[in-house]
């Protein structure tokens, strides 16, 4: 093999990593508002159990301590829920994070050194993922603290 035929294979190489890298990319970018679906979905579940909980509880005959360990029940499995999508989509932005920088590398290398820029933490307030994140720990922090303060002491 001569060496054009190395740099064709090179280049070809580089161009299917290159597409490689923008379809991870794409991919997270859906994966985040999947996660945010997942989460709009079971937690509204979640909340309709718990609300069916405290509005029937009387009746159905249920006391007042297992309508509570119901009711408590339910909110740690919302919390549990919401703490895996938050998981979820921060390692969604590591990686999404590594594949960029990837993608600038390869982009260097190939086309030159201002094609595209890095990403850098500092632009996070410019990610639509801070801003999910933000507020499902804002419904979960709410949801808690409503649920413990007004909904719990209700169940007598």
């Amino acid at each position: 093999m001569n060496r054009k035929q190395n740099d064709d294979k090179s280049a070809d190489f580089e161009l299917e990593y290159y597409k490689y890298i923008l379809q991870q990319l794409q991919f997270l970018n859906e994966n985040t508002h999947k996660y945010l679906t997942l989460f709009q979905t079971l937690a509204t579940a979640v909340v309709g159990g718990g609300v069916l909980i405290f509005i029937s509880w009387r009746q159905v005959n249920i006391d007042a301590g297992t309508a509570k360990v119901g009711i408590n029940g339910l909110l740690w499995l919302f919390i549990i829920l919401g703490v895996f999508v938050v998981f979820s989509i921060i390692s969604n932005v590591l990686s999404w994070y590594d594949y960029r920088h990837e993608e600038v590398k390869l982009l260097k290398k190939e086309v030159g050194t201002e094609f595209r820029k890095a990403p850098k933490w500092r632009n996070l307030y410019r990610w639509n993922e801070t801003y999910l994140l933000i507020f499902i720990i804002v419904v979960i922090i709410a949801v808690v603290v409503f649920v413990k303060g007004q909904v719990l002491p209700l169940i007598q």
